[in-house]
């Protein structure tokens, strides 16, 4: 999105969490996301979400490491778009130590608890910081395949500490679903997009599952009543489709995009 997420009001965040239709506010843009169809329409419900939690700023990566070599990063920003730039200019994806809470744990935690190891971290800190996460939550998105897939959300307040005090709790249940909500529909559209470039067909992931148990050719092409050299060559162009060496690593692959 191109512009900050601005309350209508300032005022404290436990102010913001005591408000009675504060929660029900939240889970109906939460209800809503699931069901959108485009990047446009669950940005367009992220900012509102943003805003309704009572936050300035917002920031989702959806992170993708199919090896050690290649990574892939997704993001939504409710804040000025130029921090994304910098962050893309930069480098910053393999420093950011919010990313990097996320990587290695589930549990949500607010900026100021995670320290920064070097001077990499203090610079993605404080371009941040000037951008709408003075003080920030940070809201890991985990998912089943590990630190090669996760989700991260943060939240973010130009006003000093203004995640400190009371009302963080609160908050801090409604950030969590948002942040699996994200997740779960950028999981989908990458899905979608892999199945589409890939060209996999239902018979391909029949045999990437057999593969993902274990099968050998014989008692696949026994199965399918075929010849186990069929049975490889097919496996060779699985493994052609998703750019993988072999059909172990064509498995992971799809595997972690949530072809199988």
């Amino acid at each position: 999105m191109n512009s900050c997420a601005v309350p209508d009001e300032r005022s404290s965040l436990l102010d913001r969490t005591r408000a009675v239709d504060y929660a029900a506010r939240v889970c109906e843009t939460l209800a809503c996301m699931r069901s959108a169809t485009h990047v446009a329409d669950v940005a367009a419900l992220f900012e509102q979400a943003v805003s309704r939690l009572g936050a300035d700023a917002g920031m989702f990566t959806s992170f993708l490491r199919p090896d050690a070599t290649l990574a892939s990063y997704r993001t939504l920003l409710v804040c000025d778009p130029s921090l994304g730039s910098q962050r893309a200019a930069h480098g910053w994806f393999e420093d950011d130590p919010w990313l990097l809470h996320a990587k290695h744990s589930s549990d949500p935690v607010r900026a100021s608890e995670l320290k920064t190891a070097d001077q990499r971290q203090c610079e993605w800190v404080e371009a941040a910081a000037q951008h709408g996460f003075r003080s920030a939550v940070i809201v890991p998105a985990p998912s089943p395949a590990g630190p090669a897939r996760v989700g991260v959300l943060y939240l973010g307040s130009a006003t000093p500490a203004y995640f400190e005090g009371e009302g963080y709790g609160v908050l801090k249940m409604l950030a969590w679903p948002l942040a699996m909500e994200l997740h779960a529909w950028w999981h989908e559209a990458i899905k979608r997009e892999m199945m589409s470039r890939s060209r996999l067909t239902e018979s391909d992931l029949v045999l990437l599952r057999h593969e993902e148990q274990g099968h050998s050719s014989k008692v696949i092409a026994q199965t399918l009543q075929t010849q186990p050299t069929a049975i490889d060559c097919r496996f060779q162009r699985i493994s052609a489709k998703l750019a993988a060496p072999n059909r172990r690593a064509a498995v992971r692959v799809a595997k972690l995009y949530g072809l199988i």
